[in-house]
């Protein structure tokens, strides 16, 4: 399976004008007020005007699940990422409402139990396995990666958590078909919200295909 980037944390205008050129399969907006990158006044006009290519993915944490569908017909999502302890019917009733794909996100470290994915099979589009932090993410932090051999599921998989310029060598030698795409932000900005253009583009033109 190719890999697709998506490029997480996006919250200014200009800047996300230059990352949508970089033409990247999936852009985030982190809808949770508790992040550094949280969209704040992010005018929905905007999101919804890139280009339709893109897909724009809402992340969430324990939200409401009024809230996310008002968000997500407001900003015109065509993913939303639920970086919480949602459960499993949580993940279904949302796409029994929405026709968008659905990411639930994990924090994995050496004490997390694959077998609790199960629950999610049949409710979800992909899983986004993130190093575990209280934070949800944006740690800038990699887990290890030699624990997803303990992951058993046919479901395809977001690869999150640190990646940077120097993870690309031992990303590009994951063979792993349920590896569907490869999730930057922290390791990629100026200030938290601001992408560093070049750095994308570095990484994009080494990532294998």
């Amino acid at each position: 399976m190719d890999k697709r980037l998506k490029v997480c944390g996006m919250k200014v205008p200009s800047n996300i004008e230059l990352v949508a050129d970089l033409q990247p399969d999936y852009m985030g907006f982190i809808f949770y007020k508790g992040s550094k990158r949280y969209v704040a006044d992010l005018s929905a006009h905007f999101v919804k005007s890139l280009p339709s290519n893109i897909k724009r993915t809402g992340v969430f944490v324990n939200e409401e699940l009024r809230t996310v569908v008002e968000r997500v017909l407001e900003y015109g999502l065509h993913a939303v990422q639920l970086h919480g302890a949602e459960p499993a019917s949580y993940c279904a009733e949302l796409k029994a409402l929405l026709a968008i794909e659905v990411i639930k996100a994990f924090g994995i470290d050496e004490q997390f139990d694959f077998s609790s994915l199960e629950a999610y099979s049949d409710s979800v589009d992909y899983f986004l396995f993130d190093t575990q932090t209280p934070d949800h993410g944006g740690s800038g932090r990699t887990f290890n990666w030699e624990l997803l051999k303990k992951y058993v599921l046919d479901k395809p998989y977001f690869l999150s958590g640190g990646i940077d310029l120097e993870s690309i060598d031992e990303i590009n030698r994951i063979k792993d078909a349920r590896f569907y795409a490869v999730d930057i932000n922290s390791k990629f900005e100026l200030e938290p919200g601001l992408k560093d253009i070049d750095k994308l583009i570095d990484f994009k033109n080494m990532l294998s295909y």
